[in-house]
């Protein structure tokens, strides 16, 4: 497994998580990742979460998150949020997502 990245200021350590949901029923998975995104933005080490959906495939939705750390972010999935989300999603996902965990090397915050 390769190291992160050094970047400068040792203090910053912002991590992103995708995740990327192909549905079935897209209907049906609105609601369970728009509470998702909910509850998540209420955790402490969340600095943001975003739900999108795409222009080309309306089937397919992106959560987009911005944690405190890398240990915040994997923490967080095993958190009762992402595991009541996980089950809720049992039946109306094509694929299992795909996640990724991103160093932020520029993700800083604008205000």
């Amino acid at each position: 497994m390769t190291e992160p990245i050094s970047i400068p200021d040792d203090d910053l350590e912002i991590a992103l998580l995708q995740m990327t949901f192909e549905a079935t029923d897209p209907e049906l998975l609105l609601p369970v990742l728009s509470k998702y995104i909910v509850m998540t933005r209420k955790e402490a080490a969340c600095r943001n979460a975003d739900l999108c959906v795409s222009f080309t495939d309306p089937s397919r939705f992106v959560i987009i998150e911005k944690w405190d750390s890398e240990h915040a972010a994997r923490e967080h999935f095993d958190s009762p949020v992402m595991v009541e989300m996980a089950e809720s999603c049992s039946g109306i996902l094509a694929d299992r997502p795909d996640v990724d965990l991103l160093q932020g090397l520029s993700a800083h915050d604008l205000n």
